[in-house]
Formats: structure tokens, sequence, C-alpha cells
């Protein structure tokens, strides 16, 4: 692996969910020359090994994790708050799925969109 490519790899790690431009942004903290090409391209060859994977949580860039960090992600369209639950919380769906489909479901590679608590009950800001 290419100091680079560790460097991308530490950040995602570092960071938990972040965008492509969060990732350049902490990378260029201790390496100023590196680019947004260059963490694009790299994201993409550690997720074909495996190592990263991405979530789209809404609108814009996708978000990158480790592959380990496997969850459901919710996210409130109204805050912008972001939750996870266990991937088991969608088990029965994926079961249903499986006999109706053959489908067979990846939860954690899933955001599910809603209100959170806080603005359902109308304590939480618009954003």
């Amino acid at each position: 692996m290419t100091p680079q490519r560790q460097l991308v790899l530490d950040a995602v790690t570092e960071l938990g969910h972040a965008t492509p431009e969060q990732i350049c942004q902490r990378i260029r903290r201790l390496t100023p020359t590196v680019n947004i090409t260059t963490v694009y391209r790299t994201l993409d060859l550690l997720e074909e090994l495996g190592l990263v994977r991405h979530t789209h949580l809404g609108h814009g860039a996708p978000t990158y994790s480790v592959n380990a960090h496997e969850h459901v992600h919710l996210v409130c369209h109204r805050c912008g708050e972001l939750d996870e639950v266990p991937c088991e919380a969608l088990a029965a769906l994926g079961e249903q799925l499986r006999a109706a489909r053959g489908f067979e479901l990846d939860a954690s590679h899933l955001a599910l969109s809603g209100v959170c608590a806080g603005c359902a009950s109308g304590d939480q800001e618009l954003t």
C-alpha cells in the first residue's frame, strides 16, 4: 500500500463517516499536495479491495466508512441528524425479500430517510 493510500484509509477510519472532500481536508493537514482526484481514485480502489464502503446519506457526495463499520443509517431530512441501528433491525424485511423475490438485502449499505425524535416532537429547529 502506498503512503497516500494509507493516508486515505487512515482518514476514513478516524472520521467514521466522511465525504471525499472531508477526507481530503483531513489528509491535507499532513500532506498539502494530495488532491481530491487522488482521494476519489484511492477510495474507488479501497472499495474494490473491500476495505471501505460508501453509502448515500442524502443528496450530494457519498459518505465512506471502513468496511467493518456495518449498520443502517437513519438520516433526519429536517435537521440532518445521523443515527445508526444494527443491520439486524431489518432482519424481518430481509427475510420477506428473500422469500418473495429471492433478493439478498445488504442493510449495511443502506440509509433510511425520515424524521428524528426531536424534529417529530417539534423540539428541533430546522437547518
